[in-house]
């Protein structure tokens, strides 16, 4: 049987297995521990995905404003910036709900299309093979805390977590193209507080 990358059941069945769960066929009918397990498998994504990997932000993206004036965005998207050639005195944007807001008018209204830097969530099936890892194995250690409180199955799972959240990093450094003033160990000394160094001590 070929190999294939590893789907949202997969990863669920992962999670159920920690905590000594036997494995479900399908996500569709499915018990309350399943149902659980999902949704912190959604939780877990959403809270890895806001960091801007490379694999979820896009560049040089025009946003354009409606009728209104206000510039809407999609659900998913979780993280705007506005390029540097765009920035001027007239705007400092700020992301509120799933409309851009302007601080410098204090109101929404935004008069010209401007090119943003964006990071979107990401559904499970568009993610990366390090990335569904990581999120799994994350996912499967909190779900254990909060269900089982087992100190000894945690510090196990914290390893396999650690290991593939190395594993992600070299994956994100090989896939773009990091100079020294943008990787990880030089972020993570200039920003201590960032995401990427609370996901190291959580």
């Amino acid at each position: 049987m070929a190999m294939s990358a590893t789907t949202k059941l997969d990863a669920v069945n992962t999670m159920l297995s920690v905590v000594g769960e036997s494995p479900v066929n399908s996500l569709t009918a499915v018990t309350a521990d399943v149902r659980i397990a999902e949704s912190m498998l959604d939780e877990i994504s959403r809270e890895v995905q806001s960091i801007p990997w490379h694999f979820n932000t896009s560049f040089d993206v025009p946003l354009a404003p409606d009728s209104t004036g206000h510039v809407n965005l999609a659900s998913n998207i979780v993280r705007v910036d506005l390029e540097g050639t765009n920035v001027s005195a007239d705007y400092d944007i700020a992301l509120r709900g799933t409309k851009l807001f302007n601080r410098k008018t204090n109101s929404y209204t935004i008069t010209e299309t401007l090119k943003y830097t964006t990071v979107a969530l990401l559904e499970w099936e568009e993610l990366p093979e390090n990335a569904k890892r990581y999120i799994m194995i994350r996912a499967a250690r909190v779900y254990q805390d909060r269900m089982l409180g087992s100190e000894t199955i945690s510090q196990f799972t914290r390893g396999d977590e650690m290991a593939a959240l190395i594993a992600l990093r070299e994956f994100e450094m090989d896939t773009s193209d990091y100079s020294i003033f943008d990787n990880y160990d030089v972020a993570k000394i200039v920003d201590r507080n960032s995401v990427i160094n609370r996901l190291d001590r959580a």
